[in-house]
């Protein structure tokens, strides 16, 4: 049977963790870390009394402080890799991302072919609920500048919702990974794509939170979109390659 790991950063969500856990928990048989920023709200209190219910599922990475998005989730990456896993998600701890897409993330790599599969908001028009019109229209343009300038064939360049096969995980250089916000998404699919694996879009309906503090704002958006001109830039002058692991 195939080992599936969720990889779930949190910081402040006391209001969803418990019941994010126990959804996942309730569709297959996934396992979950949370790696935890020191939430001040008792986040990593709650996951441990989970832990007790769950011994063998529910693990928990508490870090120092708030890190980074993307340092959250190599942190998650290697311990992943070091347990074993065969599939590697990423999800958010709000319910933005539906945990029932987990089963079609994880069957587009086990049965269709892909290597990385995204669940996508906009691969089949704009899948995006209780959005402001601002807020979409930075995320949806955002995306398309993203995929023009670096010529990279994914239409939501920034989605947080993915299923990575593990050796795909095994082939790329963390320490080369510079972004450590939100446009450490945008780094890890152009990563994949450059290394020659097959990326796959997955349809999602996206749906915006609504219990505790959503952690995007403009200056996070634009510091990854402006951030995927250095990418481009440092990508002119290095091989691609594959971590032979």
């Amino acid at each position: 049977m195939d080992r599936k790991l969720v990889i779930i950063p949190t910081y402040n969500e006391k209001e969803n963790i418990e019941k994010i856990i126990r959804t996942v928990f309730n569709i297959n048989d996934y396992h979950i870390l949370v790696v935890e920023d020191n939430s001040p709200d008792g986040t990593a209190d709650i996951v441990k009394r989970l832990m007790t219910e769950f011994p063998e599922r529910l693990f928990i990475m508490e870090r120092t402080g708030k890190l980074g998005l993307g340092t959250a989730y190599i942190s998650g990456f290697k311990w992943a890799l070091e347990h074993n896993y065969d599939y590697i998600f990423e999800m958010d701890a709000d319910f933005s991302h539906n945990p029932n897409d987990l089963d079609r993330l994880y069957d587009a790599c086990k049965n269709g072919g892909a290597d990385l599969a995204i669940g996508s908001r906009y691969c089949k028009g704009v899948n995006v609920l209780n959005w402001p019109m601002s807020r979409l229209l930075m995320s949806y343009y955002g995306s398309a500048y993203v995929r023009i300038m670096l010529g990279i064939p994914v239409r939501d360049t920034t989605a947080g919702f993915k299923c990575y096969k593990a050796e795909v995980l095994r082939a790329i250089d963390f320490s080369k990974i510079h972004h450590i916000g939100y446009g450490f998404q945008i780094e890890m699919k152009y990563t994949v794509w450059k290394l020659k694996f097959k990326i796959q879009e997955v349809s999602i309906i996206f749906k915006d939170r609504t219990e505790g503090t959503s952690k995007m704002s403009s200056g996070i958006f634009k510091e990854a979109i402006f951030g995927v001109i250095g990418l481009r830039f440092r990508s002119m002058f290095r091989k691609w390659e594959r971590v032979n692991n």
